[in-house]
């Protein structure tokens, strides 16, 4: 495919093209994170006996219709250890919470209601209604489906599943993607650049945000601004899904990335992306391998990582956008989609608010300290007024 293509079209094509999920199992400590591959249902019942809410006595409500009954305490019913016989007319049971509720039991008359004198327990209170009793069950009963495919794996899931009783999952295995950076000038954070070179850091900006999306990274390293050197560093990313080179796809004179893939067997599945920034991010395939070019400004690298990426490696299938309040004008948008860093608040009576930050140059990355979303504005849109509606990508 050549020439510009959009930002729609190129999330259709990445989609299309996204690794098909390999499933593997995981004991549940190492499942946080992950991506559930099949439901899960309940293997116990939750409570799996009617049990007691509270530390008191079990009895039967019928018997304590009077302040000053006096029952007799035939045991009691320690968490873990029933009581293996049943509660007659006058009688009760020592509980604690958590305990089965012995035969016969109706009800527990807690501890601050009633006195007792050796085997001989005084209720307080009159009482009339059954109370303090988890009916078995009431969370969940065994056969029910609690979590299903597609699910995220967070803290709730987790315990929801220790509770069900699994010791492991099914989940999505993690999709490894092995990034390269390009460029004579980059060296690593720490090196103390000299004149003339730069920090590298869209490397591990993109990490952080693969990780968070449920990602492996292999950083590649930095290849000097040849073929050969490129190609070194392609070839140590076999056992990746994904590759992910950054920056070297310009028109410049030392701009080799692209080159360096298709010598190597490289099929292009689009090569520019009407958006802005971003306008020289590529897609294509290399064996069994996707290979996502990106660009090599920082803001356009972290920008098309949410745009693009994302849809690649995550389980989102298009741009989930919103809808927000502009609160100051904005000037005509251009021939390209833009997508402007901005910061997104939420205000009563009206929803999302978005203000857009004052310097949207594509090689800053201190702005995204404050920007929590991107405003989308369509080709060659329209002037927009304070107060008018845009579409917002929450990032």
């Amino acid at each position: 495919m050549s020439g510009l293509i959009s930002v729609d079209e190129a999330i259709a094509h990445l989609v299309a093209y996204r690794p098909a999920p390999v499933t593997e199992t995981v004991p549940l400590a190492d499942a946080l994170g992950r991506t559930l591959a099949v439901d899960v249902a309940a293997r116990v019942t939750l409570p799996p006996h009617d049990a007691s809410a509270m530390d008191g006595y079990a009895v039967r409500i019928a018997d304590i219709a009077n302040a000053g009954t006096i029952l007799q305490v035939i045991g009691e019913a320690p968490a873990g250890t029933p009581f293996k016989g049943s509660v007659g007319a006058g009688e009760a049971v020592r509980i604690f919470t958590g305990s089965a509720i012995p035969e016969g039991a109706d009800h527990v008359l807690i501890q601050e209601h009633a006195t007792r004198n050796g085997d001989r327990l005084t209720a307080t209170e009159a009482e009339t209604a059954p109370r303090h009793i988890r009916r078995a069950g009431i969370d969940f009963k065994s056969g029910e489906t609690l979590l299903h495919a597609g699910q995220k794996l967070g803290p709730a899931e987790i315990a929801v599943a220790a509770a069900a009783d699994h010791a492991t999952l099914s989940v999505h295995k993690r999709l490894r993607l092995a990034i390269l950076a390009n460029g004579d000038e980059l060296r690593p954070p720490g090196s103390d650049p000299a004149k003339g070179d730069v920090v590298s850091s869209n490397s591990l900006g993109l990490a952080a945000l693969i990780h968070s999306w449920g990602g492996e990274v292999h950083d590649l390293g930095i290849a000097t601004d040849s073929v050969e050197s490129i190609q070194a560093l392609i070839r140590q990313a076999h056992a990746a899904d994904i590759i992910l080179p950054v920056g070297g796809a310009s028109v410049g004179d030392h701009d080799h990335m692209v080159q360096a893939f298709k010598s190597l067997g490289l099929t292009r599945i689009f090569q520019k992306i009407a958006v802005k920034p971003g306008k020289p991010t590529w897609f294509g395939l290399l064996g069994n391998q996707r290979v996502l070019g990106m660009p090599g400004n920082p803001a356009s690298a972290i920008v098309c990582a949410h745009l693009f990426l994302k849809p690649l490696i995550a389980t989102s299938l298009q741009l989930d956008l919103v809808n927000a309040h502009i609160t100051h004008a904005l000037a005509a948008n251009g021939p390209r989609e833009s997508f402007l860093r901005c910061v997104a608040s939420v205000t009563d009576g009206i929803g999302y608010t978005v203000e857009v930050l004052p310097n949207q140059d594509s090689s800053l990355i201190k702005p995204f300290l404050q920007a929590n979303c991107l405003v989308r504005r369509e080709c060659n849109a329209t002037a927009l007024h304070s107060g008018d509606l845009v579409q917002v990508l929450l990032i």
